[in-house]
């Protein structure tokens, strides 16, 4: 059953949070969408795998938080801190769940702050990225994407009708030819995060999971498909060689021939085997 409470006030809103709550003294999984930063909601998160999490005893917090451009990345960072802290204090006063048991989960860009809150000093016990990043100042981003600059080419002027002056929270789809723009232009970072690659790349230093990677880094799943046409799957590889040099407990789950958002093909076998994984790595860190 979903709740629905507003974890964050803002001067022009609220950001939310779904609740899916198992029971006392459930573990947490933290759930962070995504959508580059630019576009996705919540909801986003499919009753599939909802379930799958509530039949082996998790409960479930699917946050929102602020969205580029209109927020930069800063402050987005900052709803993740706000949310994770009021998962462990204010939240306790409707939900009796494990509060010292807690994952922080992702896919692409909710998988990219996931692993930036294991940086962060109120981490989490688990870390699970589906096809994120840990390197937002690779080529990848700072070059035209090959494989988006095969569709047609959008403008920055028309780029600017699909998104707006005002901070918001739930980005609808048409955003994304927002994000199709950054990847062609190779603009991405500048426009999630106002900052030049090169001038300011110390300050951007600090929005890098693998530069921040330390011994007590949080326990770490990462989910990748092979043909990831947006992440390149590389970007979990050097993730996991990452953590495996500062001794943290990891593994890689490679997902054969399989491209972004795979986990949308949940009653495929590979896909099936994948969150069965995923279900085992959470048991070990999050159980009692």
């Amino acid at each position: 059953m979903k709740e629905t409470r507003i974890y964050k006030e803002l001067d022009e809103g609220s950001i939310s949070a779904d609740i899916y709550y198992v029971g006392s003294n459930s573990p947490i999984i933290i759930y962070i969408h995504g959508g580059a930063l630019i576009f996705g909601t919540r909801t986003w998160l499919s009753e599939e795998q909802i379930d799958y999490y509530a039949q082996a005893g998790f409960s479930v917090v699917s946050i929102d938080y602020r969205l580029a451009p209109e927020t930069k990345l800063d402050s987005i960072i900052e709803d993740i801190r706000d949310a994770v802290d009021w998962v462990k204090t204010k939240a306790r006063v409707w939900y009796d769940f494990d509060t010292d048991h807690i994952a922080v989960m992702g896919g692409s860009a909710g998988g990219y702050l996931s692993l930036l809150v294991g940086t962060m000093d109120i981490k989490p016990q688990a870390i699970v990225s589906f096809y994120g990043y840990g390197d937002i100042l690779g080529e990848w981003l700072a070059q035209p994407s090959e494989y988006y600059c095969r569709r047609p080419i959008i403008n920055r002027n028309s780029a600017s009708d699909y998104v707006g002056d005002g901070e918001i929270t739930e980005g609808s789809w048409e955003r994304f030819n927002f994000y199709l723009y950054c990847r062609q232009q190779g603009d991405w970072i500048y426009e999630v995060t106002g900052m030049d690659r090169i001038n300011d790349r110390e300050e951007l230093l600090k929005y890098i999971p693998i530069e921040h990677v330390t011994a007590e880094y949080p326990p770490t799943l990462l989910l990748h498909g092979d043909h990831d046409t947006d992440v390149p799957y590389e970007q979990s590889v050097i993730m996991y060689e990452k953590l495996k040099e500062y001794g943290v407990t990891t593994k890689l789950v490679t997902i054969e021939g399989a491209d972004h958002v795979f986990d949308q093909n949940f009653e495929d076998p590979m896909v099936q085997n994948a969150f069965q994984k995923v279900v085992d790595f959470l048991k070990i860190h999050l159980y009692k």
